[in-house]
């Protein structure tokens, strides 16, 4: 049986989830997430406004006036979540934990999706895959998927982002919606993410600390490592410490825009401050935006 304390933060986070797809994200989120395809529905008859060349000659025939062919989009969507639960993601040190973000973020994707009839499932990952729940629709699935966020206790502190990839490739092999939720700590996974970033439509969500970003000076810290346990003490007041500290920080940031780019993939960031919701809002308005820059003719 679920802990009293798991259960509430499931209904808050359905609560709170339910209220911003109603009032902010539904729409959002179908209008940049398109279906495969167009579907046949049905013939009826030519109304003034119709498009002419929808007129199914062969009924018009038969009934002696027109008739037209209605087609719909393919709606039904895959949507992915590869969640990071190695041991950085405990840190916090603001309004919430980066783990907490996570699992906000994806009960909000994830319901996203069940209100326009998609599929959803979710890898959680340290340096091996710990869980998999495979796609599925409706609400019940997507609380037990918050269920699995909130509770799932993993085995493992690393991070391997090239073996949750892998696992997302051979488990998913038509094209899916995928986030990738993370604070992408981690080496030698470029390639493999150009290749997922070329087979899935690819959102890379960069969660992060501000004191990851910038340390204050504070004298002899013991810093220590969450997934290798390792420590260091550091005299954070000595001269430049701040700015190399921020420099490190800033060049981590580029290369991880660089390789979004190079992998065909969106990136935005979350930070612990308890600003995601507006994070994922600002998204969605800048993807559709480029969608329709994209759509916008040639001259």
């Amino acid at each position: 049986m679920l802990p009293r304390e798991i259960i509430r933060q499931i209904r808050r986070l359905q609560l709170f989830a339910r209220r911003a797809v109603e009032d902010v994200l539904g729409g959002e989120y179908r209008s940049v997430f398109k279906g495969a395809g167009i579907a046949f529905e049905e013939v009826r008859e030519y109304q003034p406004g119709d498009d002419v060349r929808a007129i199914d000659w062969n009924v018009t025939a038969r009934m002696g006036h027109p008739y037209i062919k209605r087609f719909v989009e393919e709606r039904e969507l895959t949507v992915m979540l590869v969640v990071d639960v190695s041991g950085s993601q405990r840190f916090g040190s603001r309004f919430q934990r980066k783990r907490e973000v996570a699992a906000d973020l994806a009960a909000l994707l994830a319901f996203c999706a069940v209100s326009n009839n998609d599929k959803v499932g979710l890898i959680q990952f340290t340096d091996e895959v710990e869980h998999y729940l495979p796609p599925r629709k409706g609400t019940r699935h997507v609380l037990r998927l918050i269920r699995d966020i909130l509770y799932f206790q993993p085995g493992r502190d690393g991070t391997s982002l090239r073996t949750a990839l892998q696992f997302l490739n051979r488990v998913r092999r038509k094209r899916a919606i995928v986030f990738v939720l993370s604070d992408f700590l981690d080496r030698d996974y470029d390639n493999l993410l150009k290749r997922t970033g070329l087979r899935h439509d690819m959102t890379m969500v960069r969660i992060v600390d501000r004191l990851e970003e910038e340390f204050p000076a504070a004298g002899l810290v013991h810093f220590a490592d969450a997934e290798t346990h390792e420590t260091v003490l550091v005299d954070t007041s000595r001269q430049g410490f701040g700015e190399q500290f921020s420099r490190q920080a800033q060049q981590r940031r580029d290369a991880l825009r660089q390789l979004a780019r190079a992998s065909f993939s969106e990136l935005f960031e979350v930070t612990t401050n308890g600003d995601h919701l507006d994070a994922l809002v600002r998204y969605f308005e800048r993807r559709e935006r480029h969608q329709r820059a994209f759509a916008l003719p040639q001259r």
